[in-house]
């Protein structure tokens, strides 16, 4: 005898209707045959359902224990790999104070005053470095100990070019090349005003500097002809990037000097140490060199300020593209991993005490021009 079977499910989209029938007998309705189909209608159906998720779950835990078979077979553990001994992992940059606040005296008005904008600062952190304060007016002998706690150097933008300042920018920079004779891999990377000062310094001439109209001006970077970007700021980069450098305006310029690649080339001494990795052109469509790199030192030099695209917010004409924010952090990436190549290993120590963090920023953005925060150096250093 066989098994009663479940009736058929109606057809889809089927409509039942249930009438009641006046009978001399009864007031109760009576019920129809598709009623019981109905019926088994909402048995079936969130039973099947159930089987469906039941199926769908062993599938999945199926696929997950596949997984991680295949990564038990391929030999992964939880153990990663040693770090290279010959870098240094927890890199210390110094970057060089500039003479006033910052504010045209509106935060400060001592002479002795000196700051750092703290874009600097978060451009080096952004990259995995710690920064020391290398205040240009401190005496010679603290600068001097201060040299030797860190891996690499930045200096600033800014306005002066005489006295004392140029004086230590001269000897900061003799130190630079000295570090990197005797074996130890010591970066510079000088911006904008730094970028005017070793003109001046390795060309010997103090008048080289020329006029530009370059003040609060976003430009592109034309690349000089068959430039090889490998060992160079622009050696991460992406191509797509690079190429975009060229025909959009993804770095910013604020300077009112410069030197066009006609005097740069004229003067044995910039050829001899430098070589030209791009050009840009001001407002008034006259070229001027803006980047370069030494031929057989760690030393790079930039007309433009790859730190404001991602850190400062004052002036107009800033880029805050996301393809101009990569350019921030790729010249970031490329400078300190330059810092990791030094073998200097400070006392932790000596460096905990002289780190920037000891001092607090000065928020000056209310004015809505210049720079979002400083850090102001005066001798009676309020520390936090």
């Amino acid at each position: 005898m066989k098994p009663p079977q479940p009736p058929p499910l109606p057809p889809p989209c089927s409509v039942t209707i249930v009438t009641e029938h006046s009978s001399s007998s009864s007031s109760s309705p009576s019920i129809s045959p598709a009623t019981t189909s109905d019926m088994w209608n909402y048995i079936w159906i969130p039973f099947l359902l159930s089987l469906m998720k039941e199926v769908s779950s062993a599938n999945a835990a199926s696929e997950s224990k596949i997984f991680l078979r295949s990564a038990s077979v391929a030999g992964l553990t939880s153990s990663c790999p040693a770090p290279d001994p010959k870098l240094n992992y927890r890199p210390i940059i110094g970057i060089l104070s500039h003479p006033g606040d910052g504010a045209s005296g509106r935060l400060n008005n001592a002479t002795n005053a000196s700051y750092i904008a703290a874009s600097y600062v978060k451009f080096v952190e952004s990259a995995g470095a710690r920064v020391i304060p290398l205040i240009y007016n401190e005496p010679s002998e603290v600068l001097q100990s201060k040299l030797n706690l860190i891996n690499g150097v930045i200096f600033t933008g800014g306005w002066a070019k005489t006295g004392l300042y140029l004086d230590v920018v001269d000897r900061i920079f003799k130190q630079v090349l000295k570090k990197n004779d005797a074996g130890d891999h010591f970066p510079l990377l000088a911006i904008c005003l730094g970028f005017e000062l070793l003109t001046m310094i390795v060309s010997k001439n103090n008048e080289i500097l020329e006029s530009f109209s370059a003040s609060d001006q976003a430009s592109t970077l034309q690349f000089m002809k068959n430039i090889n970007v490998e060992g160079t700021l622009f050696q991460r980069f992406p191509p797509e990037l690079l190429a975009k450098m060229s025909t959009e305006c993804l770095v910013m310029q604020n300077h009112k000097f410069g030197i066009s690649p006609e005097t740069f080339q004229g003067n044995m001494e910039l050829c001899s140490f430098f070589k030209i990795l791009t050009t840009s052109v001001d407002e008034n469509n006259e070229v001027y060199v803006s980047t370069v790199q030494s031929k057989s030192y760690p030393v790079t030099a930039v007309q433009w300020h790859p730190e404001k695209n991602a850190f400062e917010w004052g002036l107009s004409m800033i880029p805050h593209s996301d393809d101009a924010v990569q350019v921030t952090q790729h010249v970031a990436n490329f400078f300190v991993s330059e810092a990791r190549k030094s073998y200097n290993r400070p006392p932790t120590k000596e460096v905990l005490d002289n780190l920037i963090y000891n001092f607090s920023p000065t928020y000056c953005g209310y004015a809505g021009k210049g720079y979002d925060e400083v850090y102001i150096f005066t001798d009676k250093i309020a520390r936090m």
